[in-house]
């Protein structure tokens, strides 16, 4: 999404809008403030103002994530309230939507792969405020059953494609999601390498996060073995990433001897990693 062409046309196809109608789409930094010693801060995928008129976040999150909803909201608002300074008047708020790419299932008791959701009033509907957008794409529903073809869909075919074929069906229906397919044909070596490290980076965060939860639960329901064994699962789904064992065990608080054993004990088990 770093290319103008292709931000303009997967925005307009997924917020209805005609790519002309987009004049302006401006790349912002993808770190938000930390203004107090423990305050999160949030990392972002890819944020961008449009016309001069909306913030955007649009991220991608390839495995099940606990919270993700909270997550989303927390990320939301902070872009939100980012926005004013003291003595400003809050008309000049901009408008901000959170574009979730998920390759998991959100939402099992619905079959649409594609979801928008803004505040609204519980009885009749009426919009309390457009100022909030949440967007989900769920990519893993494309494989469960076809859906009716449009833009979005198109995007979100290409966004989960696995093989050349799938790539190039898409890319000869829609000039934007062409110039995506160009622009990942032509990824150089180093760029590759690059993106892969920032996965695994990514990949460590999430594990934290995951780690943080499987423990409190643990703790309070008195399992400590259940968070051992959820620490050991992630810590194999990390070597198989090719993480380092000293990362791994750096990450999960345990010795590099624990993480190495419980390789060997999966090889005995598996016959490979």
């Amino acid at each position: 999404m770093l290319n103008e062409k292709v931000r303009r046309g997967f925005i307009s196809a997924l917020l209805d809008k005609k790519p002309e109608e987009i004049k302006e789409i401006t790349l912002l930094p993808t770190i938000l403030r930390k203004e107090y010693k423990d305050d999160k801060i949030g990392i972002l995928d890819v944020r961008v103002i449009f016309n001069n008129e909306s913030q955007i976040d649009l991220e991608m999150q390839v495995g099940p994530f606990d919270f993700w909803a909270e997550r989303t909201v927390f990320y939301l608002c902070r872009m939100y309230t980012e926005q004013i300074k003291e003595g400003d008047s809050y008309g000049t708020l901009m408008k901000c939507i959170h574009i979730g790419i998920l390759d998991f299932k959100l939402f099992d008791n619905m079959e649409n792969f594609y979801s928008s959701f803004h505040l609204r009033e519980d009885t009749c509907g009426m919009l309390y405020t457009d100022q909030l957008e949440f967007h989900v794409l769920e990519l893993t529903k494309l494989r469960e059953r076809e859906y009716p073809d449009s833009e979005i869909y198109q995007w979100a075919k290409f966004l989960s494609g696995k093989s050349e074929e799938e790539f190039r069906e898409m890319a000869e229906k829609n000039e934007y999601i062409n110039e995506a397919y160009e622009i990942l044909k032509h990824l150089s070596e180093d760029e590759k390498k690059r993106m892969e490290y920032e996965a695994r980076e990514k990949a460590l965060r999430d594990y934290n996060h995951q780690m943080y939860w499987a423990e409190k639960r643990g703790l309070e329901r008195g399992i400590q073995r259940g968070v051992n064994e959820g620490k050991k699962e992630m810590a194999l789904k990390l070597l198989k990433e090719n993480i380092l064992v000293d990362l791994i065990a750096l990450a999960a608080g345990v010795s590099t001897e624990q993480v190495e054993a419980w390789r060997n004990e999966n090889v005995l088990t598996h016959h490979a990693i």
